[in-house]
């Protein structure tokens, strides 16, 4: 990597850092859901799970970045974890779901990023994969890369994301809290009509059920009626789709994965990647024709990671029955929701390309909608 990139990719990421929103939705007294949050909130309290940003901010018109979620520590190639991918509505990207559809895990990192930057993350992670020590006889690499359309604020077509912020974003994941908000994959991106980005939340199963953690993290670029516990926020305030007063559209998309160290066959991952729309509409989304709205999920559970090559014909792993999975779908549900309100509570207004802004969410009037609805503890 050249001197002068890693330096732009250090320094811009420094001064996200320091202008990002520090408060989040519980810090505002609103609680969702009734389940407990895991220690951070965040993706990464499912244990191994590690997160890296890349942020892309340069002159007038480019922000964009890149986001990359670590399943676990080992090599994911040579142990693959089980995994599934669900459509909400197929108006995008994403890499690497065919061979996931077919054998159910994955064996790369996830990248998250823009749309025009897949080809640039794609060959990120081969690159990466491909130089991984015991990786040396790899013919064959399935990319893992999610996107959502940033083209308002950030000069797509310029195609800014490079392999070096790729791995740079895989180098730079760790454990413990997220930044959200205007960073990595979330810089330049809309929800709501508002400043949108990178959110994460996370939930725990009551341990008479498993006491298993589920956590979300969503690259959230979409449109609908915003609500909040069920509070018509986006009535309120005068800023929704369709209005005569306005010409919004709801268009955009939204990525979503979910990581949880229950062991779940990757046919019982889809059923939990489900449930993460479900999360996506109670904020008020709607999964509009023009939005590619992706979940990916993933099962973290050592003991059932697929390995790359076995003398066997067999392997054996031991999974979760059917029942047992409703704690996790509610788990999935109120994670993902207040994942995608963490990434608005966080960003900040940004101007990008040609001059276009978009707001913040105003969090004070926010808060003080909620209070009249008795939603603030």
């Amino acid at each position: 990597m050249k001197k002068s990139i890693l330096t732009l990719i250090l320094t811009v990421t420094v001064l996200m850092h320091v202008n990002s929103q520090t408060k989040r939705l519980r810090d505002y007294g609103i609680k969702i859901g009734v389940l407990k949050t895991g220690q951070n909130n965040a993706i990464t309290d499912v244990a191994g799970v590690k997160v890296g940003h890349t942020t892309v901010v340069k002159g007038d018109n480019i922000r964009t970045g890149v986001t990359a979620i670590i399943p676990h520590e080992g090599n994911i190639y040579q142990m693959k974890a089980p995994a599934a991918m669900y459509i909400g509505n197929g108006f995008g990207k994403l890499a690497g779901y065919s061979q996931v559809e077919e054998l159910g895990n994955i064996e790369t990192p996830i990248i998250l990023t823009n749309t025009l930057s897949v080809p640039a993350a794609a060959e990120g992670l081969i690159t990466y994969t491909l130089n991984q020590p015991g990786n040396e006889e790899v013919r064959s690499v399935n990319a893992i890369v999610g996107e959502t359309n940033d083209s308002w604020l950030n000069d797509i077509r310029g195609r800014h994301i490079t392999q070096e912020h790729i791995l740079e974003a895989i180098k730079s994941a760790k454990s413990g809290k997220v930044t959200e908000g205007n960073i990595g994959a979330g810089t330049g991106t809309i929800c709501f009509g508002y400043k949108g980005g990178i959110g994460t939340s996370s939930r725990v199963v009551p341990k008479a059920k498993g006491g298993y953690t589920v956590g979300v993290l969503v690259q959230t670029n979409f449109g609908g009626v915003l609500e909040i516990n069920g509070v018509p926020i986006g009535q309120e305030l005068n800023n929704y789709p369709f209005m005569e007063e306005l010409l919004n559209e709801a268009d955009g998309s939204c990525m979503i994965v979910v990581m949880t160290d229950a062991p779940l066959s990757s046919r019982n991952l889809k059923r939990l990647a489900k449930r993460a729309m479900l999360g996506l509409a109670k904020t008020g989304g709607i999964a509009s024709n023009g939005s590619g709205d992706y979940v990916i999920a993933v099962s973290t559970a050592k003991d059932n990671f697929v390995p790359n090559s076995e003398e066997s014909m067999f392997y054996k792993s031991e999974v979760l029955s059917n029942e047992a999975m409703s704690p996790l779908f509610l788990a999935t549900i109120e994670a993902t929701e207040e994942a995608i309100l963490n990434s608005l509570f966080a960003a900040e207004t940004t101007e990008g390309r040609d001059s276009h802004t978009i707001k913040a969410l105003p969090v004070g009037q926010v808060v003080d909608i909620m209070k009249r609805y008795n939603k603030v503890k």
